[in-house]
């Protein structure tokens, strides 16, 4: 991938990336880091269910940032807050009025610690998904950063420049955990009803894998 000319906003010197698992955060941290970037991958997922889940993600997420030796800032699970919000959501369809409550809430607080921990600028992984509202995020993002005169929302497309095929590559050298729905409760509910619409199994929290076949 070129990305030597990667640059962030305004002259900026340190970035605070929101990360929503390690498979979408993977090719981003290596742009981020060919660039010579200083950066930190910020965790605040409140919406991932159940706790295994979250954990599995969380944890993958650990391991490749130290790997790369990326500071890690692992924030609060706040899942009875993110229940209260998604009050009368609950039958939102993808993309629709939930997701960008979702979205609100992760980038608001990452907007907050970036705010109150010397981030200029702040960016997340949530776009580089194919399965997201391009849009959806970045208006989200900059809602988040418009309450603060001093900070950015980098909304850099992580998808162009082979982004996204770099991230399924990535997930397959590292054999990261493939979730197989968005995240909340309500997603895992949709993604299973489709599947037994079709006459296929079910989600099984923990067993698929990038890279890595059916028998290892």
């Amino acid at each position: 991938m070129k990305n030597q000319q990667l640059k962030l906003p305004n002259g900026s010197n340190k970035l605070l990336l929101h990360s929503c698992c390690a498979p979408c955060s993977g090719s981003i941290m290596e742009q981020l880091c060919n660039a010579n970037i200083d950066y930190t991958v910020f965790f605040y997922n409140p919406n991932i269910h159940p706790k295994r889940e979250y954990e599995l993600r969380k944890n993958e997420n650990i391991a490749f940032a130290q790997k790369h030796g990326v500071p890690f800032i692992d924030a609060d699970y706040d899942s009875d807050e993110w229940f209260a919000r998604a009050k009368g959501l609950e039958f939102e369809p993808e993309r629709g009025k939930r997701c960008t409550m979702c979205f609100d809430m992760r980038l608001e607080r990452t907007a907050l610690f970036a705010h109150e921990n010397g981030f200029a600028v702040f960016a997340t992984s949530l776009g580089i998904s194919r399965w997201k509202d391009l849009n959806q995020v970045n208006t989200c993002g900059k809602n988040a950063a418009a309450h603060y005169p001093d900070l950015i929302f980098w909304d850099n497309n992580w998808r162009k420049g082979g982004g996204s095929q770099r991230m399924i590559e990535i997930s397959k050298a590292e054999e990261f955990y493939q979730q197989e729905y968005c995240g909340c409760i309500y997603s895992l509910r949709d993604s299973n009803e489709y599947r037994r619409q079709k006459g296929l199994e079910t989600i099984k929290i923990g067993t698929k894998f990038y890279g890595r076949s059916a028998e290892k």
